[in-house]
């Protein structure tokens, strides 16, 4: 899957340079955009979207852009107790400092913050089981949050097997966050201020083909090949501004395995085109490209970009896929 860690960097930043300045109150940020919108860093050294100490009460229901406010705490040793967990940098400690402010302050609206941090850092360290702990951990708290949600929804695709008991049972939780996150994308996102219209939409299209993509393995790993090209496509329609040769890739078996050769074909000449030169992807779509031509009786690759002139793809690196692929001629992307 696309790397998830890109998600919730703005956050953390945010949050470490919130503790950096003394838990200094700022000014209240709207809401239906992410916490963590590319570019946007500048905004973190004016403390946006940051804790402050102020007591305040949670809501239960999915906020407004004109009721969110920053996360606060009711007193001082509450916020010093935060700030300690917060300053960790290995993920493992974090989430155990988590847990323990969640048992000491479980009525703490800053809970959500070191879960999020924790997941963010096991979700840099490729450590799947544990991102989906913290990331379960965030969105019990809110589940209105995409953030968290896709997190779990992706990890748990990228673990899950055929051979696993729980098979089902995991890809129903992943289809249902999935499905949330894409249902929250506009109401659930935290957004500081100073964060243009142009950074909240990149990232909510991230957000977007990560949902689409995985409901799409789902789909595919049931061989449901109809619906998994659906959601391919609203992945490929999400990505379009950072094109990943994955979800070409993907979208080009699933078309492959519905017996539409010429559409396959097209898209695995988009996945060839934006794969890194040496990747697996690059490997799997000449393999699905070959194929593909000899179906449709197309022997000229005139058309395809030579591998030294192929583009870079423009997004996150690519983690580990999940096994037990469709059992059908086409290349499983992995």
């Amino acid at each position: 899957m696309r790397s998830r860690s890109v998600l919730c960097v703005f956050l953390l930043a945010s949050v470490a340079a919130f503790a950096q300045t003394g838990g200094t109150q700022p000014p209240p940020p709207s809401k239906n955009a992410p916490a963590n919108a590319p570019g946007a860093q500048s905004a973190a050294s004016s403390g946006a979207n940051q804790p402050a100490t102020q007591p305040a009460t949670q809501s239960a229901t999915p906020q407004t852009a004109t009721t969110y406010r920053p996360p606060q705490a009711k007193t001082k040793e509450e916020f010093d107790a935060y700030k300690a967990g917060a300053v960790l940098q290995d993920p493992v400690q974090v989430l155990a400092a988590a847990d323990q402010f969640a048992q000491k302050y479980p009525a703490s609206e800053l809970k959500e913050l070191l879960y999020l941090q924790a997941m963010n850092g096991f979700a840099q360290r490729n450590d799947a089981p544990k991102e989906i702990e913290a990331a379960r951990k965030a969105a019990a708290i809110d589940p209105h949050d995409p953030n968290p949600l896709i997190h779990v929804a992706s990890a748990l695709v990228e673990v899950t097997h055929d051979n696993d008991l729980d098979k089902e049972q995991r890809y129903a939780e992943a289809n249902k966050d999935a499905q949330a996150a894409i249902d929250n994308i506009n109401t659930g996102m935290h957004i500081p201020p100073g964060v243009s219209e142009a950074q909240v939409q990149t990232v909510k299209n991230s957000i977007l083909a990560l949902a689409y993509e995985t409901l799409g393995v789902i789909d595919m790993q049931k061989q449901n090949f109809a619906d998994a090209e659906t959601n391919f496509q609203k992945a490929v329609d999400a990505s379009k501004a950072e094109p990943m040769a994955r979800i070409y890739l993907r979208l080009s078996v699933v078309q492959d395995n519905e017996k539409k050769y010429p559409e396959a074909l097209v898209n695995a000449n988009k996945a060839l085109q934006y794969s890194q030169p040496g990747s697996i992807e690059q490997t799997l779509a000449k393999q699905q490209q070959a194929r593909l031509q000899k179906l449709v009786g197309e022997g000229s690759e005139s058309s395809v970009p030579a591998p030294g002139a192929t583009p870079p793809v423009t997004g996150p690196a690519t983690t580990a896929q999940p096994a037990g692929t469709p059992q059908q001629p086409p290349p499983q992307p992995h």
